[in-house]
């Protein structure tokens, strides 16, 4: 679907017929808590993937390995994961508690 919506943007500004306008912004996620619960939870809550709250682990690292992967831990781009919403659960994943 951002394919699409991307392919139809470069259309029509290629076309000229676009004003030049700043786009508004998507999608914002409220915390690094839901973004946790709705991307990375699906495997590091189900044992699929280690569990990563409650190790205190650096929120560099954490960055690191979204952008690169490790493993069975595919890499997630900007367009799956923007910068600001990867800062947010890096924070909340190094801070929270154990998982339950």
């Amino acid at each position: 679907m951002i394919a699409a919506v991307i392919s139809v943007e470069s259309f029509v500004g290629a076309a000229g017929a676009a004003p030049k306008e700043t786009p508004e912004s998507g999608f914002v996620w409220k915390d690094g808590a839901e973004v946790y619960a709705k991307v990375c939870a699906f495997c590091h809550e189900a044992n699929v993937g280690p569990t990563i709250r409650g190790r205190g682990l650096d929120p560099t690292y954490i960055t690191f390995i979204v952008r690169h992967g490790n493993r069975a831990m595919p890499a997630f781009r900007t367009a799956e994961i923007d910068d600001e919403s990867l800062a947010k659960v890096a924070e909340y994943v190094s801070k929270a508690a154990g998982n339950r």
